[in-house]
């Protein structure tokens, strides 16, 4: 069966994987916890970053390299762009890219990809989509936009003329890039915790538990129709 990785940034985003993890051990490495063990019978590493796309490219590196998962989920929490996306609604990402890094930086250079774009593992993409069919919780596929900060006013304006991204963070392309390198299977499953008519930072916080738990509830889901 498949190992997998389960990438939170924060221990609140991680909670409801702990609550289902039969804990075999632990382990302590540049400066992260990874707990292993199963859930629902399916082997599974997982940990909390800390905030920010580097922190998550930590992460997600140890996964690959002293683990050996066969694919990453990164999983928690996201702020809403597109009108349609509503709070706690959940956000598949079927390609992640930096809002923050110049265009050419990732085409012209190493890993010298063929656009700016991060794309989805298609395995993993489809194992939410058979999820989605079957569920009650919003699901939405699409762009996730990754940067170092919290986007606002004429910031979201440029955001969504540039990507149309439905949701922004501060990890998933971190990440998927980590995957793209070392060819693992990557999907990023965010759930809203903010959109346009509130207060980002404090609408965050006051969300977090709850988009947290629905998240998990996702990622889950389509882990059984993927392993």
């Amino acid at each position: 069966m498949k190992k997998v990785g389960i990438l939170c940034a924060s221990d609140t985003e991680l909670a409801p994987f702990l609550q289902e993890l039969e804990v075999v051990r632990s382990t302590e490495k540049a400066m992260l916890k990874f707990w292993e063990g199963n859930i629902r019978e399916i082997p599974v590493v997982a940990v909390y970053s800390g905030v920010c796309r580097v922190n998550a490219a930590i992460a997600a590196e140890l996964l690959i390299e002293c683990f050996g998962v066969d694919g990453i989920v990164n999983a928690g929490t996201a702020g809403g762009m597109a009108p349609r996306v509503k709070l706690f609604d959940t956000v598949v990402a079927e390609r992640s890219v930096y809002h923050d890094v110049a265009e050419d930086i990732l085409t012209e250079f190493h890993p010298w990809m063929p656009s700016v774009y991060f794309p989805a593992d298609r395995g993993l993409l489809s194992a939410a989509e058979k999820y989605a069919k079957a569920q009650d919780i919003p699901l939405w596929f699409g762009t996730i936009a990754t940067g170092e900060m919290f986007v606002s006013g004429k910031g979201r304006e440029r955001l969504c003329q540039a990507y149309a991204p439905l949701a922004v963070d501060m990890e998933t392309a971190g990440a998927a890039h980590v995957c793209y390198v070392n060819s693992v299977p990557f999907l990023a499953v965010r759930s809203i915790t903010d959109t346009a008519e509130g207060s980002r930072e404090a609408d965050f916080e006051a969300n977090c538990e709850k988009a947290s738990a629905i998240a998990a509830k996702a990622v889950l889901g389509l882990l059984r129709e993927w392993v």
